[in-house]
This record gives structure tokens, C-alpha cells and sequence, in this order.
């Protein structure tokens, strides 16, 4: 006899939950899926009504499933946004191309207006001709720093008032154990926080922030969203591939240990940084400049050069190698 569904006791279960390990039927995921990131938002206040949101669109499962219920609970509980798409084109052929299609694809279904930002037009390089002049090692760093300020800038073209990504738990996961991996504890606080900004930035949030991956999978499978699921043909040695991997084989023997890591790096955030015996006297130690603006570009920095513009002076230069020990410093 089947199982019938634990939620509703009607229907019968055609999934088990990845993350409570509930039994349930297609229509009761959908709505605990949909109620649960209406929750995070609403208990984490990242929206108020009248703001310009644009969506980070890659055209992946992550983002089109977050465009999806976006378009959905902003209908259904009245949030009153103005919702937008948002794409970087990296110039990666033969992936971002294609992926893009889908993202053109998902402007037509939402109907949600797109804008899409190069990094030709932004930077002068695409990420091919960076990776014919550097090779297969490092590129991500260039990538990521970016990437990253193309988003900025594409907002701020836009003139939205937030962005929101499909940053999901295993991702946030996975980022606490690279910085763990690392010793680099500071960055926990930005990494686990559900929303990110300041001064000089539009704010960021991550609605996925206690959502599982395979769930959103699941979503995205169950109703049938059109989505691009090729991984980036420059990311296949990336560090975070490592944890990656570290991290499935931990939930394979403790689902919960997705989010149990996300709230560890919660709880190291929190903590007052102690002194260990071999540091240096603190009074050595130079501490970061004032955020102001790039000499070159206008962009945000403490430093006299973003991380973009030392990255681009190397690239220039012929000296890529450089410019990322350099690009450390800023």
C-alpha cells in the first residue's frame, strides 16, 4: 500500500525531503517550499514595498527557481516589488552563451524585464581571453572579483534598490569550510549573513539561505522550469569544488549537516577575535583603510585601486601573476 503523504494524510508521497526527511506529496513540497523562503524573507525583513529588486539570473536551477518563487510570493502575499533580471556575461563560450539563452527564455515566462552587462564592455577582457592569457590556474580569482563589481555596476545602471542571489545553504556551507580550510575566520560574518551591504553598496540578500540544494533540484524538476544545468568549463580544479565534495559526504552521513554548518560559522561570526601566543603586537598590525572610491574606475575600495582595476593593470601589463599577489593587498 502506499504512503500516504505526511502533511496533507490525502495524497500519496512521491518524495522524501532532503531536509526534514518527510514523506510528502508534490503539492504539499511545493507550498512548505514556497512558505519557507516567504518566512526567511519576511522574519529577515529584506524587502519593503515600492523597492527595485533585481534578480541575479544565471539561467542555472538556482537562480530560475528564485526567479520563479519571487514572481510567485510577490503575487501571492502583495510585497509590492518591482522586479527585474539581472546578467553578467562573462564571455565564456560555449557555456555563458548558451545559459543566456535560457535567462532570455525566463524574461518571456516571468515576464520580467532583463539587462544583461559584459565583461567586454565593462572591462575590455572576456573571460576566454583571460584564460588564453593566464591558463586554467587562478581564473577564478579574476572571475570572482568581477563578477562581483559587474553586478554593482549593472544595478546601479538599472537604479534597483536591492539585489537578491540564489546563494542556497550548501552553498553558505560550502564557503565556511573554505574559510575555515583557509584560517580565515573574518569572513565568516559576511559569508553566513543573509544580507550584506553598506555605505557605498546596494544591498544583497540570499532568500535561499536555509534552503537545501537538492531541493531546489527537486522544485525545479517537479515543475518542469526551464534551466541550464552545465557547470563552467573553467571551474573544474576551483577550491570550492574540493569542499564540495567534502561537505556531500558529510550530508550523505548527517543530512542536517548543511545547515549545522551554516550556523557554526554563525556562532564563530559572533565571537569577540582572541589573540593566539605566536601573533605579532596588534599595534603592528596595519589596519584597513576608509571606504572611498577607486582612483581609476570610481568603484568602492580602501585602497587607491579596487581589486578590479590592480587585476586589469596586471592583465594590461602582461603581468597577470602580479596582479593577484598584488590584488591580495587590497
Amino acid at each position: 500500500m502506499p504512503k500516504l503523504c505526511v502533511l496533507c494524510k490525502e495524497k500519496r508521497a512521491v518524495l522524501k525531503r532532503p531536509k526534514t526527511a518527510q514523506q510528502i506529496c508534490r503539492t504539499c513540497f511545493y507550498a512548505v517550499f514556497e512558505l519557507e523562503v516567504h518566512i526567511t524573507i519576511q522574519d529577515s525583513k529584506l524587502f519593503k514595498a515600492g523597492d527595485k529588486v533585481a534578480i541575479a539570473a544565471s539561467g542555472g536551477k538556482d537562480s530560475t527557481v528564485l526567479a520563479h518563487v519571487m514572481t510567485t510570493l510577490n503575487e501571492r502575499y502583495n510585497y509590492g516589488l518591482d522586479l527585474c533580471l539581472l546578467s553578467v556575461d562573462e564571455g565564456i563560450t560555449g557555456y555563458r552563451d548558451d545559459s543566456l539563452e535560457t535567462v532570455k527564455r525566463n524574461e518571456k515566462q516571468y515576464k520580467i524585464p532583463l539587462k544583461i552587462v559584459s565583461y567586454d564592455e565593462l572591462y575590455g577582457w572576456s573571460m576566454d581571453a583571460i584564460v588564453k592569457e593566464i591558463g586554467m590556474k587562478n581564473n577564478c580569482t579574476f572571475c570572482g572579483v568581477f563578477r562581483r563589481q559587474a553586478l554593482d555596476r549593472g544595478a546601479a545602471m538599472l537604479g534597483v534598490d536591492h539585489i537578491v542571489t540564489g546563494h542556497n545553504a550548501d552553498d553558505i556551507a560550502e564557503t565556511v569550510l573554505m574559510n575555515i580550510l583557509r584560517g580565515d575566520i573574518s569572513r565568516l560574518q559576511r559569508c553566513t549573513a543573509i544580507r550584506t551591504s553598506t555605505d557605498e553598496t546596494i544591498p544583497r540578500s540570499k532568500p535561499f539561505k536555509h534552503t537545501y540544494e537538492k531541493e531546489i533540484v527537486m522544485y525545479a524538476y517537479f515543475k518542469q522550469l526551464d534551466y541550464f544545468s552545465t557547470e563552467c568549463i573553467y571551474s573544474p580544479n576551483a577550491y570550492r569544488g574540493h569542499a564540495r565534495a567534502l561537505l556531500k559526504d558529510l550530508e550523505q552521513i548527517r543530512p542536517s549537516a548543511i545547515m549545522d554548518i551554516v550556523h557554526s560559522g554563525e556562532a564563530y561570526a559572533s565571537r569577540k577575535p582572541t589573540r593566539r601566543l605566536n601573533e605579532v603586537n596588534e599595534s603592528a598590525v596595519p589596519t584597513v583603510g576608509l571606504i572611498g572610491n577607486c582612483e581609476r574606475c570610481g568603484y568602492m575600495t580602501s585602497q587607491k585601486l579596487c581589486k578590479a582595476c590592480v587585476l586589469l593593470e596586471g592583465l594590461n601589463r602582461g603581468l597577470p601573476q602580479i596582479a593577484i599577489g598584488n590584488s591580495s593587498k587590497y
